[in-house]
């Protein structure tokens, strides 16, 4: 699961697995996961491909009132 990090860049973490990586961009993002994958499983238990989930949460304002629906 990928998700834009507050501060800039992104947060990358593995659902089902003790991995976690960030980078500044999203070339940065496939080396670091490459990365972590390789690092965490041996090489006959490593994954032929990785999958991301970009993550993206929006924030809108609240209606103040029904007459502003």
């Amino acid at each position: 699961m990928v998700e834009e990090a507050a501060e800039g860049g992104y947060t990358a973490r593995a659902l089902g697995a003790s991995i976690f990586t960030e980078a500044d961009d999203r070339a940065a993002l496939h080396v670091q996961v490459r990365d972590a994958v390789r690092c965490h499983f041996d090489d006959g238990e490593r994954p032929k491909i990785i999958r991301l989930h970009f993550v993206r949460e929006e924030v809108i304002a609240a209606p103040l009132g029904e007459d502003r629906l």
